[in-house]
Formats: C-alpha cells, sequence, structure tokens
C-alpha cells in the first residue's frame, strides 16, 4: 500500500517593514483621534460615574483599537505578533460595533444612521479575517483601510459635534 505524501503547509515570509503612505497617514490619524478621545474623556472627569457600563466598554475597545492601530501597520505584517495584535483588534472593533447598538442617546429607542456603519463592521471583519488566512494581501489592506477610514476616524469624527458627548466635554 502506497502512502500519499501530503504537502507541506506553505510558510509565507513575512512582509518587510516599509510600511505605506496611506499605512502612516491613517497611523497618525489614529494616534490624533485618540489625543481627542483621551482629552475629551480627562475635560468630562466630573461625569464618568453617570456613564452606563455599556458607554465605557464602547470607549475602551475603542480606545483599543485606536492604539493598536497604529501598532498593527508600522510594523512587519505576517509576523506571529501581527496576527496576535489583528485578532485583538478585530475583536475590539466587533465589540464596539456589538455594544454600539446599546447606545442610542441621540435618537432615545431608534437607531441612527450611523448604526449602519456598525452593521457594515460587523459583515467586514469576518472578510477581513478571512483574506488574511487566504494571504490575499491586496484584499487584506484594502479592508483594514477601509475600517480605519470608516469605522474608526469616520465615526470617531462624528463623536465630536456639540451635541454628542465626548464632542460637549471637549469643546463645553
Amino acid at each position: 500500500m502506497a502512502l500519499i505524501a501530503r504537502p507541506k503547509s506553505v510558510r509565507h515570509e513575512p512582509v518587510p517593514l516599509n510600511p505605506e503612505r496611506a499605512d502612516k497617514v491613517l497611523s497618525v490619524l489614529s494616534l490624533v483621534l485618540l489625543a481627542f478621545v483621551l482629552a475629551a474623556l480627562g475635560r468630562g472627569f466630573g461625569h464618568w460615574a453617570q456613564l452606563p457600563w455599556t458607554l465605557w466598554l464602547h470607549l475602551a475597545t475603542m480606545i483599543l483599537t485606536l492604539v493598536l492601530t497604529p501598532a498593527i501597520l508600522w510594523q512587519r505584517r505576517g509576523t506571529r505578533r501581527h496576527r496576535q495584535l489583528g485578532y485583538i483588534w478585530v475583536s475590539a472593533l466587533a465589540i464596539t460595533a456589538l455594544v454600539s447598538f446599546t447606545l442610542r442617546f441621540t435618537t432615545p429607542g431608534h437607531f441612527s444612521p450611523i448604526h449602519a456603519l456598525s452593521v457594515l463592521v460587523l459583515v467586514m471583519l469576518p472578510l477581513l479575517v478571512l483574506s488574511a488566512r487566504q494571504h490575499n494581501h491586496d484584499r487584506h489592506r484594502r479592508i483594514v483601510r477601509g475600517l480605519v477610514i470608516g469605522a474608526l476616524l469616520t465615526a470617531g469624527f462624528f463623536t465630536f459635534p456639540f451635541h454628542r458627548l465626548l464632542g460637549g466635554w471637549l469643546f463645553g
């Protein structure tokens, strides 16, 4: 009886550290947004006890995602550390999106248009992981950049109008 040799798993080499301009810009913008969020939280210290735990979870996971974004985009891709941080990033962003459905302060009892972004995030995150596992680097990169631009930066920007919590704390 002849044994059929199974092919060895293909080992993909890590991509050298050389962040593209877009990754650098997105990283810097993530850090700028993080600074605004932390400044707003600092200014709103006296109101912290009034916030529901779901909002704290939403803020914590969003802050973690903002911290991890430059850490991931500025390091070598394909390494164990990149994958580990990537899974943490995906998990934090998924929790951020899921918890957002419990937050309905601007339209009490109803979802707002920003919740559509949460649905999109929850659809895109599995595709992000799948594209990474399939070593489809171009698709993976496009999804990451889209999530950073849409879920982090754009959604983050809309937390700072004066009638929103962080905007009121920072500018009020």
